[in-house]
């Protein structure tokens, strides 16, 4: 085995963790695998020589090139009113997570979550996401972020208080969770509103992302998500169970081509958070078994 060889076999052994650092980062596998990527390349440029934690060096690289992502995304003029959905993990099981998505998934990292993520400053979600859900020092955040400690740790601070304000506190039960999807499906076929609104919080919240400002939405409250809900009517519309995120979820297609993935958040019995991706561009992108 050359050098270089040896040195990819040590990259793979963190690729794994970086791909989920980089997924909670930016909320979308494709840019997260770029990220992956940039920083093997530019270990391979420098080599590993002087590194005494390779690890740890990577795990740098990913941020940094996640917040560049990030702020490039911020600084762009983009309409205030998009709805953007991340990108959901889908396991081709209806009731286990598929190997290769477990690392992904190992804080249980739900589309709600995700969401929040997207508001925050991108300093703050470096901060919250390497500090908060792996454990970086805020001595080794403080330099990716040009902030002195204390103020990376205010930064962690604040996307905290933001995250545990705004992200629902989700049932974690599988078995509970199909109990309520299984049900709103259900309803949703027959048409039958009163059944709906059984399932859906009073202030449940519907995102559908197709990729554009006008053909996606986001509806509040329950009589205006059952009246959405009333669009599964459709005859032609296949749906079926799908793990979305480890939770939960439904992937539905139309004529055998993959038409949205649902991801659903649950709280006290009922369903507090939808989360739709539509965009038919980012679902081509998935890796979705499309056979009903």
């Amino acid at each position: 085995m050359n050098e270089n060889e040896f040195l990819a076999e040590r990259f793979e052994t963190h690729r794994s963790h970086l791909r989920a650092v980089a997924y909670r980062m930016l909320g979308s596998l494709s840019e997260a695998e770029d990220a992956v990527q940039e920083a093997w390349l530019r270990l391979d440029r420098s080599g590993a020589d002087g590194v005494a934690n390779l690890g740890g060096w990577l795990t740098t690289v990913v941020g940094r090139v996640c917040l560049d992502i990030l702020r490039s995304r911020a600084s762009r003029a983009e309409e205030p009113l998009d709805v953007r959905v991340p990108d959901p993990v889908v396991s081709r099981g209806a009731d286990e997570v598929d190997p290769e998505h477990a690392a992904l998934l190992a804080d249980s990292v739900g589309l709600a979550l995700l969401v929040v993520l997207d508001t925050l400053d991108p300093a703050e979600r470096l901060a919250f996401v390497l500090h908060d859900m792996f454990g970086m020092p805020f001595d080794e955040i403080a330099p990716m972020v040009g902030r002195t400690t204390a103020a990376a740790r205010q930064l962690a601070s604040r996307a905290r208080r933001r995250v545990r304000g705004a992200a629902p506190e989700p049932e974690t039960d599988l078995a509970r969770q199909w109990k309520v999807v299984d049900a709103f499906m259900a309803a949703s076929r027959a048409g039958d509103f009163d059944a709906l609104l059984a399932v859906l919080d009073p202030d449940v919240v519907l995102r559908a992302d197709a990729g554009g400002a006008r053909a996606s939405q986001e509806v509040r409250g329950a009589r205006e998500v059952a009246g959405q809900a009333m669009l599964f009517r459709s005859p032609a519309l296949f749906a079926r169970r799908a793990l979305v995120n480890g939770a939960a979820g439904v992937v539905t297609a139309l004529e055998g081509k993959l038409l949205s993935v649902l991801g659903f958040t649950i709280a006290d019995g009922r369903i507090v958070e939808i989360d739709i991706l539509a965009d038919p561009e980012r679902l081509s992108r998935l890796d979705v078994q499309t056979e009903f």
